[in-house]
């Protein structure tokens, strides 16, 4: 299984920065007898790990070696690859960024690296065989892609930032199997215009008959990528930064 972590983004809602967003430390992790800082990214490659995949894919802009150099140091139990997004030109583009190393037939993992969720194991709940949402309740959904789904869990719609949102669970990451990432890719790539953010992408798959699922596994859901989330996980993690398992030097 594929893990995908565009990781192209500019930050600029955290900058000014010395390094690349994804590297922010937030929390710490023990290493033989000392403690030594965690970057942000990490939390999302454990979670991507627990839930299975083998393999990941760091898509990455042209400025951004030192996510290769923090990466590149072997200690990650999983083969490493990196793609670059020439142009920071849109998420769904630095996702697909990822296309030539995923085959159909794999499993795709895809997270945001500048967010930290809970449970650990919450992408383990999701299924391998279809297109599949790992949904978080939030209270304000109008800052997120808010996911609304009918009775039986099926994605009726993906609402964008909405400030009328009509779901409070939003989507952290998801799963598919890679034939559907391809098709996903064919979809982005026959549309007039491109879209820049998954939830429209999503609506226009389901409208040609797509199917999708949310599965409301997610308990909390913090994006580190603003100096309030910032804040807020470094209080989260107070308690749990003992614990938290080592995989990068």
């Amino acid at each position: 299984m594929w893990g995908v972590i565009p990781a192209a983004g500019n930050g600029t809602r955290i900058q000014p920065l010395a390094f690349s967003k994804e590297l922010l430390p937030v929390g710490g992790r023990s290493e033989e007898l000392s403690e030594r800082p965690k970057a942000v990214s990490e939390y999302l490659v454990e979670r991507m790990i627990r839930g299975g995949a083998s393999k990941i894919c760091f898509v990455i802009s042209p400025g951004k070696s030192d996510i290769v150099e923090y990466y590149g140091r072997g200690r990650v139990p999983a083969d490493i690859a990196y793609v670059v997004q020439p142009h920071p030109i849109g998420l769904c583009d630095a996702i697909f960024r990822a296309c030539p190393v995923v085959p159909k037939d794999e499993a795709v993992l895809v997270g945001l690296p500048d967010t930290i969720w809970f449970p650990e194991h919450a992408l383990a709940e999701l299924p391998e065989d279809k297109l599949s949402f790992l949904l978080f309740p939030v209270e304000q959904p109008r800052n997120f892609d808010a996911v609304v789904t009918d009775s039986i869990g099926y994605v009726t719609e993906i609402q964008v930032k909405s400030p009328n949102a009509r779901s409070k669970w939003i989507w952290g990451a998801f799963k598919m199997p890679g034939r559907i990432f391809h098709e996903l890719y064919d979809v982005w790539r026959a549309r007039p215009e491109p879209d820049e953010y998954v939830g429209t992408l999503i609506n226009a798959w389901l409208a040609l008959g797509g199917e999708a699922i949310g599965v409301r596994a997610g308990t909390s859901y913090l994006d580190v990528g603003t100096l309030d989330g910032y804040r807020s996980a470094m209080q989260l993690l107070r308690p749990r930064q003992d614990i938290r398992p080592a995989i990068v030097a």
